[in-house]
């Protein structure tokens, strides 16, 4: 991808990354001590066992390498704003799938860059010459993403009515900014869009269910409620795919990597409609 379009898309991601933390607060992270046990088992859903279903997946099916990295690339994203909006539709527990989202957003600071580079010498073997500089990666998932979220925050805390306001334009552009993003990416790559569709759209399907179907489990294996189990579901199966499409983009500087991630904003929306529907009527 040029520079300019990759600058733009930084920029677009800052902003949904901003917008995600005027809705944030210190509570959402001090959730983490009041009820640990919940949150503690979806962040190893999170952190984990999405990875590795990720990993799993690319060794069980033979898939091209971009498809392969995109699928690493969603594995490595995990939640995000629109998992707590599914959330909250589902009638799950919103404020666990809030302190999910913030939390886990402050750990893949971290993580990213070590999943990624794994997948990368997972994919091309021990040998491969590219790898992502950790301390590099960091600073710059750390701009985009943690900056911005921060910021977010401060303003809710000291200009909560402005915070309100914003909350909804904020989150309009934020899926005007996703679709036109995966608009440009088919565009770009239209091409190579059947074949990789092929790929990855069922794939992303399976990682996506899989992750779900495990976090439900998981919760149901530690007697958490309901509603619990149901948040936790979306926040390990509802990838982050506007943060891995601008890894892929802006990081890798290689949009074949970000398609997977744009087919997955496709499937994501269809199975959030299953799990709404399937959540309101257990309610």
């Amino acid at each position: 991808m040029t520079t300019t379009p990759a600058i733009v898309l930084g920029i677009s991601l800052i902003i949904i990354m901003f917008g995600m933390g005027l809705t944030l607060t210190l509570d959402d992270f001090k959730r983490v001590i009041v009820n640990p046990k919940a949150v503690l088992i979806g962040l190893v859903n999170q952190m984990i066992f999405l990875p590795a279903i990720g990993f799993l997946i690319i060794f069980i099916f033979p898939v091209s390498e971009a498809v392969a990295i995109g699928l690493i690339l969603l594995a490595a994203c995990p939640g995000g704003a629109t998992s707590n909006l599914i959330a909250h539709l589902a009638r799950g527990d919103t404020a666990l799938s809030v302190s999910l989202t913030a939390v886990s957003s402050a750990i893949t600071v971290i993580t990213i860059p070590i999943i990624v580079n794994l997948g990368f010498v997972f994919v091309q073997g021990s040998g491969t010459a590219f790898q992502l500089d950790v301390i590099q990666t960091i600073g710059q998932v750390f701009i985009i993403v943690l900056i911005p979220i921060s910021i977010g925050m401060l303003i809710r805390r000291f200009k909560t009515k402005f915070a309100d306001k914003m909350d909804r334009p904020v989150k309009v552009a934020s899926g005007v900014v996703f679709v036109l993003v995966v608009i440009g990416l088919l565009i770009k790559e239209s091409n190579n869009i059947v074949p990789y569709f092929q790929q990855a759209g069922w794939l992303t399907v399976i990682l996506n269910i899989a992750t779900m179907v495990t976090g439900y489990a998981s919760a149901s294996l530690f007697r958490l409620n309901k509603a619990q189990r149901i948040s936790i579901s979306i926040e390990s199966g509802i990838q982050n795919g506007t943060l891995a499409i601008s890894i892929a983009t802006v990081l890798l500087q290689n949009s074949t990597y970000a398609i997977a991630p744009a087919v997955y904003g496709l499937v994501m929306f269809a199975t959030s409609v299953v799990v709404i529907y399937w959540g309101n009527r257990r309610k």
